[in-house]
């Protein structure tokens, strides 16, 4: 399971310029503008488009109601079209810096073979009884993840970024239900749901990303890209 910070999707998280726990940052509030000349950043690795599908009918099964918006007693439903695995949460980054990380993101992702990535079982943390966010596990290829997020990690130290030691736990975030009533129902249905799921894809290339706030769960919009095996 990951930590969390890039608007409740899954892998490490943190803040511009540094780094929360497993939690994410004590006190955590995404804003609704980031300053002026910054770009809420991070990278990560893009969920395929067949298993976001699956992912999203999933999320529709548990939900028992529609998710593309926010109904009352529903919890806050990720989009279907920006599901990922995060490596790196980066927060509100100086525009003059995107081109540092996006080198970083390249240097990365250069030698690395293409993996695969099974989803499997669910969960919520930070238990079933009380959840504020409901996940899918990773059940093939988390080492692989760690071992990319370890090289993006020192490839973005050479560019001025603070070091993230923590060790790596991968999952992907499905929803947040703080405050809902009857969110231990939602937890208890993904878990039976997702019991026998197996998501399978080839991770083949890592994502720098821009988070846009808003009305509504966030959206994602790639800056950049790298191939993994690349040269």
């Amino acid at each position: 399971m990951s930590n969390r910070g890039d608007d409740g999707l899954s892998g490490r998280g943190g803040r511009a310029g540094g780094f929360a726990g497993a939690g994410g940052p004590v006190g955590f509030r995404r804003p609704e503008d980031d300053p002026a000349g910054t770009s809420r950043l991070f990278v990560a690795v893009p969920v395929a488009d067949d298993v976001r599908a699956s992912v999203g009918e999933l999320m529709v099964r548990v939900a028992g109601a529609p998710i593309e918006e926010r109904l009352f007693g529903q919890p806050r439903w990720v989009r279907v079209e920006g599901l990922h695995l995060t490596l790196r949460f980066l927060g509100a980054t100086p525009d003059e810096r995107r081109a540092g990380v996006a080198a970083a993101v390249g240097a990365a992702a250069r030698g690395v073979a293409p993996f695969a990535i099974t989803l499997n079982g669910g969960g919520a943390f930070p238990n079933p009884y009380r959840p504020r966010v409901l996940w899918i596990g990773i059940h093939a290829g988390s080492g692989e993840l760690a071992r990319l997020a370890r090289r993006l990690n020192d490839e973005l130290r050479l560019h001025g970024w603070p070091s993230d030691d923590r060790p790596f736990e991968g999952h992907l975030t499905l929803a947040r239900t703080d405050g809902v009533a009857g969110a231990d129902g939602h937890a208890r249905r993904l878990m039976e749901a997702s019991r026998d799921l197996q998501l399978t894809w080839q991770a083949d290339r890592l994502v720098l990303y821009r988070s846009i706030g808003g009305r509504g769960p966030a959206r994602y919009e790639a800056l950049a890209e790298a191939l993994l095996g690349s040269v």
